[in-house]
């Protein structure tokens, strides 16, 4: 008889995208997990859920917070129709090898700068000429931006004055520009989600830096020309009443077309040049997260010695 690792079945490629709910509270029941409001009850199909987004007026019970967590289901807070981030939970995995792997490459600056080139490479979905500067490929890319945008307001007929909004006055950007807000709002959520199940830190960037979402806003980059730019003005186009609602609703099923949640972590480890054969067998966190962790061990270095009484008691506890 086979033994099956049953931890490792579940896969975030196959998961829903997100759901959204504020003004509500979530809650553990009989049934499950179930979103309550004045209206009624929404069971939320947590076990093949990625990531579930609260917005404003939403509390959550301690109970169903654990369900949560236990199903590798991320939960993100966030401002009212998904286009804040404020706070997350714990992602699907303990094992902290992808981390390590990340932070290696990020602390080199020649190492950091290949995955930035391949990051760039992967935007533009041809070869690029190996003797580009990364000012020159920032160049490229911020025409290749424009050009996605002008192209999508030709198309769609919408008119665009150019990527422009008020953070601290919403309601006064234009439809597009809040449609734009509200897709990437989303994209950045499952990349997040995806991120954190598959092990790797959200803060670590490459091309961006200096925030705790860097690393989610270089892996959601690589998917707005061909997602959500064209989403958007196709969607500002129709000029519906909420347009937040329609764009965040479409994101869904686009995801679901595109199949992005496949892709994302596949995508990771392009870009990071990561092999899943590279990674240490046997010890699996992911078993028994209380399990005490293996030793670090530094390998040909030098041990230091001590040249002091005291220095070393030889006592491990």
């Amino acid at each position: 008889m086979i033994k099956q690792n049953y931890r490792a079945l579940p896969k975030v490629r196959d998961s829903l995208s997100y759901a959204y709910f504020d003004y509500g509270r979530i809650e553990q029941s009989k049934l499950g997990i179930e979103y309550v409001n004045d209206a009624g009850r929404i069971i939320i199909p947590i076990a093949n859920l990625t990531t579930l987004m609260l917005g404003p007026g939403t509390s959550i019970t301690h109970a169903a917070v654990n369900a949560l967590a236990k199903s590798g289901c991320l939960i993100v807070w966030s401002g009212e129709e998904g286009v804040r981030f404020y706070a997350q939970g714990t992602g699907e995995t303990r094992k902290g090898y992808a981390l390590q792997r990340q932070a290696e490459l990020a602390s080199d600056p020649a190492r950091r700068l290949a995955v930035v080139m391949r990051m760039y490479r992967m935007r533009f979905r041809e070869a690029l000429p190996r003797n580009l500067t990364i000012e020159q490929l920032r160049g490229m890319e911020g025409v290749r931006v424009r050009d996605a945008y002008a192209h999508a307001a030709r198309k769609y007929n919408v008119e665009w004055k150019g990527r422009n909004y008020d953070r601290s006055n919403w309601d006064n950007s234009d439809p597009v520009n809040r449609a734009l807000s509200s897709a990437n709002a989303c994209l950045n959520a499952i990349c997040h989600a995806a991120i954190v199940s598959a092990g790797y830190s959200t803060g670590l960037g490459f091309i961006h830096q200096g925030t705790q979402l860097a690393f989610v806003y270089d892996i959601a980059d690589l998917y707005k020309a061909a997602l959500t730019i064209p989403l958007a003005f196709s969607t500002a186009a129709e000029d519906p009443p909420k347009i937040e609602t329609v764009v965040r609703q479409r994101c869904r099923e686009g995801f679901r077309r595109l199949k992005i949640l496949g892709r994302i972590i596949p995508d990771i480890d392009s870009v990071l040049a990561v092999d899943s054969e590279d990674l240490p067998e046997g010890f699996d966190p992911d078993d028994d997260p209380a399990r005490p962790t293996d030793w670090w061990t530094p390998g040909d270095a030098a041990v230091p010695q001590t040249t002091e009484e005291g220095d070393d008691d030889g006592d491990d506890t």
